[in-house]
This record gives C-alpha cells, sequence and structure tokens, in this order.
C-alpha cells in the first residue's frame, strides 16, 4: 500500500494546483483558508512558514511546490 500524501493548500494558488495535479485522486487536500484546524497543523508541519502548499509524502514533509 503506498504511503498517504497530504497536500495543504489554498484555492486560487498555482502551486497548489500543480501539487495537486501531481499527486492525483490519492492525495488528501486540505484548504488552509477555509479551515483553521488544517492551517495550525500546516503551520507546525511547516515550522511556521506560511507557503503553501505544503506537502506530507509519508514522513517527509515537502514546502513548496514547482517553484523556486
Amino acid at each position: 500500500m503506498a504511503e498517504e500524501v497530504i497536500i495543504y493548500g489554498r484555492a486560487g494558488c498555482p502551486y497548489t494546483d500543480q501539487a495537486k495535479a501531481a499527486y492525483g485522486e490519492n492525495a488528501k487536500y486540505y484548504d488552509v483558508q477555509a479551515d483553521s484546524v488544517k492551517l495550525q497543523e500546516m503551520l507546525k508541519l511547516s515550522e511556521g512558514a506560511r507557503i503553501v502548499p505544503v506537502i506530507v509524502d509519508g514522513g517527509k514533509v515537502i514546502i513548496g511546490h514547482g517553484g523556486t
């Protein structure tokens, strides 16, 4: 079984959209603008960085997607 992938992002963000397209339907997506609990989870994972998307792929945390 594949590792769980979680994407914390926000609607309208092109990098979030790219991450969602890259990981496909197997990834769980949370909009941190709409869900303050998920925003707090994201901030813990990103050590306070307010950059989206934050991707959790198995045990690995990736901040940003396809950007610089």
